[in-house]
Parts: structure tokens; C-alpha cells; sequence
């Protein structure tokens, strides 16, 4: 049986891997990921040869799911990992656990001669979260918010909300982020988690306000990808 890997990577700190992912990844026939270049450094670091290293991208120059469905046909197994964290959160690598389950879909809703095994590991949603010290027992995730269309109005559910809310946001758009919390959420308390797991790791939480602020004075600090945390 063909076995397609979805296979947690470190978000940081390369030494945040499991041993059962190394393994996995030594033994697989191809390893799919977002960018090769990202993936040698931590396989140059537990000199791993990869029989074949591939990029998945259906839109642009890259593996396409039809060219891995083949080689599952054929009996290979393949490890899907991204460039950082697990596969599938807010990643495409959903896309492609979907088309694979759905091709090799039998009767009772199992997949039939290929099987899907994940391989949980780091996750900067979980990790932000285990030290950011706020209510955890229930939240909602949005992922990254889009850049236009909806994006007010998900501002607008953050504010209205009673749950924890949590989002991904880019260095790029986290003052974007911060004035629109101002603007709908002035009374929210917001943490936000960069570079974690790095030796630049922070938490910092105020109001969007004060946080706003703080990055627009310490503009070397708009650095990494942001977690960010309301409630």
C-alpha cells in the first residue's frame, strides 16, 4: 500500500522535529514541499538524502496532485511538508490531501490502496497559544485574514466575539491589522507571538493601541510572521 506522509516540521529551531519525522522522511520515496530551498536546511542538518525532492504548486511551476496521485498509483510513498509547521493549517497541502482522499475514496469512506498518515508535529497556532497565558478552552481560528473582500467584516466578528480569537498575519500587513483592532476593538486585550521558537522570540500583549504604537517605534521588531491573539 502507497502511504502519503503529512509530516510536521519545525516553524523555528530545527532541532523541534520528531524522531518519527526523520525517520519517515529518510524512508520515503519523494518529499513534496513548498520550497526546496527551505527544506534542504533542515535535511542537510540530519543528512537526509531525499530520493526525490519536489515543489507542490498547482498553480505555478511545480508537482501537480494528478503527478502525485500517479506516483501513489504506483506504490510510492510520498511525505508532504511545508515550509514551516504542519501541512493543511492555513497551508495548501489541504488541497492536496483532499484530491488524494477523493481519488483513492472506496466504500465507507476509506481511502483504499493508499493510505493518509500524519506525522503530527510543531504548529505555531498551538505554540503561540501554550505561552501566551489567555483563555484557551474555547477559540476560533481564522487563519491569515484575506487582504480585502471580508476582511472588515471578520474585524467587526473579532470585536463582537466572546471566544479567544487567534490569526496568522505577515510583517507586512500586522500594522494594517493592529489600526483595524483599533478601530473596531479598542477594548480587547491583544497578544501577539513573533519569531517563535527563534532567538528572537517575543510575546507581547496591550491594547491594539499601545501595540500599534510600539511597532511603529520599533520598526526592526515588524519582523517574522505574527500570531496574533484577541480576547
Amino acid at each position: 500500500m502507497s502511504t502519503l506522509f503529512i509530516v510536521g516540521t519545525p516553524i523555528g529551531n530545527l532541532e523541534d522535529v520528531t524522531l518519527r519525522a526523520l525517520r519517515v522522511l529518510k524512508e520515503v520515496d519523494v518529499i513534496l514541499c513548498e520550497d526546496t530551498r527551505v527544506a534542504q536546511k533542515l535535511l542537510a542538518k540530519y543528512e537526509i538524502e531525499a530520493k526525490q525532492l519536489a515543489t507542490y504548486n498547482e498553480q505555478e511551476s511545480g508537482v501537480t496532485a494528478s503527478k502525485i496521485i500517479g506516483w501513489l498509483e504506483e506504490g510510492k510513498s510520498v511525505a508532504l511538508v511545508s515550509d514551516a509547521g504542519t501541512p493543511g493549517i492555513s497551508d495548501p497541502g489541504s488541497l492536496l490531501v483532499e484530491k488524494v482522499r477523493e481519488h483513492f475514496k472506496s466504500e465507507n469512506d476509506k481511502v483504499g490502496p493508499c493510505k493518509i498518515e500524519a506525522v503530527p508535529g510543531p504548529s505555531a497556532l498551538t505554540t503561540a497559544l501554550s505561552i501566551a497565558g489567555v483563555p484557551v478552552h474555547d477559540f476560533v481560528f481564522l487563519g491569515f485574514l484575506p487582504h480585502k473582500k471580508g476582511r472588515e467584516t471578520l474585524f467587526k466578528e473579532i470585536a463582537g466575539s466572546e471566544r479567544t480569537m487567534v490569526f496568522y498575519e505577515s510583517p507586512h500587513r500586522i500594522l494594517k491589522a493592529l489600526e483595524s483592532l483599533q478601530k473596531f476593538a479598542p477594548n480587547k486585550k491583544v497578544t501577539i507571538a513573533r519569531e517563535l521558537t527563534k532567538i528572537h522570540e517575543q510575546i507581547i500583549s496591550d491594547s491594539a493601541e499601545e501595540l500599534l504604537t510600539y511597532f511603529e517605534t520599533n520598526p526592526d521588531k515588524v519582523r517574522g510572521e505574527f500570531v496574533v491573539i484577541t480576547y
